[in-house]
This record gives structure tokens, C-alpha cells and sequence, in this order.
């Protein structure tokens, strides 16, 4: 089924970019395209939203290819899906580049750095 979903939004470039015109699932694209692979709760914190919420957004990203997630232990983590087309991987690079010192991206990375148990930290993730 993976496969057959990354195919389509290969085919169609306007799913990238509705994925992209949610600004919870472009703040969460914004982070993992800075930080790379980020847990649920890191994202949590930094957009000071739920976990529901956010675990509702990545799954939308999760089932469009856009993400892919792993679980170590407790813990889910995600990150972009390396297979996407290097299209779509360089307009992620250029959107991080143009708002990558503007809010929230800014308010976003502060947040993110002052959780102080992040589970990369707490465990061999």
C-alpha cells in the first residue's frame, strides 16, 4: 500500500503541496528537514500542541509518502522520507532556507531546544 500511495504523489505534484498548506504539517517538515528524525513528543513540545494532533498530522504526511516513521521502544519517530523525488526533496531544502529565520520556524527550534529530556538524549535512538 506504501508504494502504491508514494507512486501517486510521484505522479501528482499538488499532494506535496497540500501536505505542505497545513501550517501544523509545515512547522513538523520544517523541524525534520533542520533536525532530521524527530519523536512525537519533541514535536509536541515544540509546537506546544497534543500529541493527538500531532500524531494525527504525521500520519496524513505518513500516508502520503512524505514521512516515514520507525519505533524504538516507546518511542515513534519520523522523519522525510528519503525516496521522494529530488524535486520535492528541494523545495523542502528551499522552504527551510526561506523561513528558516522567521516565526514560528524560529519560535519552533527555540522550543525544540530547550526540551530538556528528548528521547535521542535519553536513549540509544
Amino acid at each position: 500500500m506504501y508504494s502504491r500511495i508514494l507512486r501517486g504523489m510521484l505522479n501528482q505534484t499538488d499532494a506535496l503541496f497540500k501536505m505542505l498548506a497545513d501550517s501544523t504539517r509545515l512547522r513538523c517538515l520544517m523541524l525534520m528537514q533542520a533536525e532530521g528524525e524527530l519523536c512525537v513528543c519533541e514535536l509536541t513540545h515544540a509546537l506546544k500542541l497534543s500529541q493527538p494532533k500531532i500524531s494525527r498530522h504525521l500520519g496524513h504526511l505518513r500516508e502520503a509518502g512524505v514521512l516515514v516513521a520507525r519505533r524504538h521502544g516507546t518511542w515513534m519517530y519520523y522523519c522525510i522520507n528519503p525516496d521522494l523525488p529530488a524535486w520535492a526533496l528541494e523545495v523542502m531544502q528551499a522552504t527551510l532556507d526561506g523561513v528558516r529565520k522567521t516565526e514560528p520556524f524560529v519560535l519552533d527550534s527555540k522550543m525544540l531546544d530547550t526540551m530538556t529530556n528528548r528521547p535521542a538524549l535519553a536513549c540509544c535512538a
